[in-house]
């Protein structure tokens, strides 16, 4: 049984295993550099899934942005998880959540070899192909209805 964790607090647990999911897949597996990693962090609602040995599987954070849209961003799987749902479940909750908040549509810069994934849970191409951090992405959107 998994179980997801959501905080806005800096200082809180569930941030920091946050965080070291995304430095070990953003700034270590694809060189991200660090400080564009750590962008308006306090901005953001962070939320972790956990397995049942309490083990911190995957992150991704909500960045609420104007006219009842939120950003999904830093969306990170640990490479022992892939594979197996772990990114799914991530984001069905993270729209679970964004949904209780009143959100309407979900915004995302998708890598673009995460697209088919990103389109499997309902997410439309948006936007041409433009570099972030070195990486190719597009922008996805989604409608909440």
């Amino acid at each position: 049984m998994t179980k997801f964790l959501k905080s806005t607090d800096l200082t809180s647990t569930t941030y920091e295993d946050a965080l070291a999911i995304r430095m070990d897949v953003f700034v270590k597996e694809q060189e991200v550099p660090k400080e564009m990693e750590l962008e308006y962090e306090d901005e953001c609602i962070h939320i972790v899934i956990y397995n049942d040995d309490a083990k911190a599987m995957g992150t991704v954070r909500l960045k609420p942005l104007e006219d009842l849209v939120m950003k999904i961003q830093r969306m990170a799987v640990l490479k022992e998880y892939r594979g197996q749902g772990v990114g799914k479940q991530l984001m069905r909750y993270a729209e679970e959540v964004a949904r209780a908040m009143g959100a309407t549509t979900l915004l995302l810069g998708a890598q673009v070899q995460a697209i088919p994934f990103y389109e499997s849970l309902g997410f439309s191409i948006c936007s041409d192909m433009y570099l972030d951090a070195g990486i190719e992405h597009k922008d996805m959107d989604k409608k909440l209805v």
